[in-house]
């Protein structure tokens, strides 16, 4: 263990492991990075039937590991998930996410609201933020999304946001459309 008690060592330290997730603002919502007080609620939306029933529920210990790998690539890869939370109030409402899949070169669009604020357009608001975003700080050419058939809430996200139905593939042994957004 390594112990110092200046200052400047400190902060060196500290500074090693820093990374900046971008903080975004809509009309309703902040876009911000993951916190540990965060995770309760995620666990308890992935271990609900109904609103993880597009993704697959989890164990709380499968919750941990996918809450912390949604943080940790921005480390990785300067991309990642961010929290979705509402502005008036405070709560935290979901989440959408810009990264890349571990062999893509194109950034991929996630989002989940949770259980308690569907209908109310989060989605589409936060993933509309995020493709502006994605193209106008980041420069990507293209966005894409995953998109089980039967998710229609999820496609109406993606078309409302200006998605369009590229194609059927699969993604870890299921079919899926991929819908995409090309630069503006």
């Amino acid at each position: 263990m390594i112990t110092t008690n200046n200052p400047k060592d400190k902060l060196l330290m500290n500074s090693a492991f820093s990374i900046s997730v971008p903080r975004l603002q809509t009309e309703r919502l902040t876009l911000r990075e993951y916190r540990r007080d965060d995770f309760d609620l995620f666990a308890d939306h992935l271990a609900n039937p109904e609103s993880s029933a597009h993704l697959g529920p989890a164990d709380r210990q499968t919750a941990w590991r996918i809450f912390s790998s949604h943080a940790g690539l921005w480390l990785l890869q300067g991309a990642g998930w961010w929290a979705l939370e509402e502005k008036q109030t405070g709560q935290l409402v979901g989440n959408v996410g810009a990264f890349f899949r571990e062999q893509s070169t194109v950034m991929e669009l996630g989002w989940n609201t949770y259980r308690a604020s569907w209908g109310r357009g989060i989605a589409s608001e936060a993933a509309a933020a995020v493709l502006n975003y994605a193209f106008d700080v980041r420069r990507e050419p293209k966005v894409r999304a995953f998109i089980p058939p039967r998710n229609e809430s999820s496609r109406r996200v993606a078309e409302r946001v200006g998605m369009s139905y590229e194609m059927e593939t699969e993604l870890y042994g299921k079919a899926v459309n991929s819908y995409i957004c090309e630069c503006r």
